[in-house]
Formats: structure tokens, C-alpha cells, sequence
């Protein structure tokens, strides 16, 4: 049997401004199959159907079919929460010891390839159009990025996500 960590440590995902409840739904089984701690949904990232959900009943049961038609179900598996303001999840799990991760095209930004988590880690991905914003950029403690060798800038955001959990999970 191929053993491919010593040790299992902490993973946390925060998706922010993904306006594609497709994207999300596929965010969620990922998560779950990758044994993801915690999936924050924040901004104005859709989120499944929730007890106490403040949200219209019709709106909410429209972004919760949305969501199901790709997680299959993973939204009721995976520990998730909803969170409009993205720096409060930031700052308490910075308080909590984890490393911040935005995965992200800039400047300062190191390969995925050569990046290695030190401690348990929280994954920040973004919008599908945008990316992350620089404020959220500001609070990372590293930005990454995902090599591209086609003629494309970038991948989607939900395989985006699934190839850098993936490299946290077991490459690192």
C-alpha cells in the first residue's frame, strides 16, 4: 500500500465571490474527498439550503438545487458554513495558528510545485472573473499560484481548488 503522508494536518478551505453555485457544488464534493476540515462559503459565494437560513425560502431552495446537481450530495457531508465577511474567518484562524494560502496569478505569488505547508493550512480561493481581491491578497501569509503551460491563463476555480487541496493534502 502506497503511504503518501506521515502525518494528516488540518486543511481549511475559504471560497470567496464565486458567483457559480455549479462551481461551489463541485468545491463541496472535492472538499469531501479530499477529508477537508472546514469549508467557509463568503461574499456573495451561493451556499446550500441551511437550518435558519435567512434567506427567501424560493431563493434558497433554487441555489440549493444548483449546488446538489454537482456536489451529489457532498453539502451534506462536509462541514460547512456561510460567512459574508471573508477578514473575520481570516484573522480567527490566523489566531488559531493556520497558515494562510491564496491561490492566486500575482507578481509575489510562488509555484504550487514548490510551496510546502508548514502547519495546518486554510486555502483561499476566489471569483471566477476577479480573482481575489488585494485586501485579501494583503492578509495571506503566501500567495500561489498554478503553473499554466496551455494557451489559457488560468483553470476554473472549482479544479483549481481540487489541484491545490490535492497538493496540500498529500504533497506537502
Amino acid at each position: 500500500m502506497i503511504r503518501y503522508i506521515q502525518e494528516v494536518r488540518k486543511l481549511i478551505l475559504i471560497v470567496h465571490d464565486v458567483r457559480s453555485a455549479h462551481n461551489v457544488g463541485s468545491i463541496l464534493r472535492t472538499a469531501d474527498g479530499l477529508g477537508i476540515e472546514q469549508v467557509y462559503l463568503t461574499g456573495y459565494t451561493p451556499y446550500p439550503a441551511a437550518k435558519n437560513d435567512k434567506r427567501l425560502q424560493h431563493i434558497a431552495a433554487k441555489v440549493d438545487k444548483r449546488i446538489r446537481k454537482t456536489s451529489l450530495g457532498a453539502e451534506q457531508t462536509v462541514k460547512w458554513h456561510y460567512r459574508k465577511d471573508i477578514f473575520e474567518i481570516l484573522d480567527e484562524l490566523k489566531r488559531r495558528g493556520y497558515e494562510i494560502a491564496a491561490l492566486e496569478q500575482a507578481a509575489n505569488a510562488i509555484s504550487l510545485e514548490k510551496y510546502r505547508a508548514t502547519k495546518d493550512a486554510a486555502l483561499v480561493v476566489g471569483s471566477e472573473i476577479g480573482g481575489l481581491e488585494q485586501s485579501v491578497l494583503s492578509v495571506a501569509d503566501v500567495t500561489i499560484e498554478i503553473p499554466m503551460l496551455g494557451a489559457k491563463e488560468s483553470f476554473n476555480v472549482s479544479i483549481a481548488a481540487a489541484i491545490a487541496l490535492y497538493h496540500l493534502r498529500y504533497l506537502t
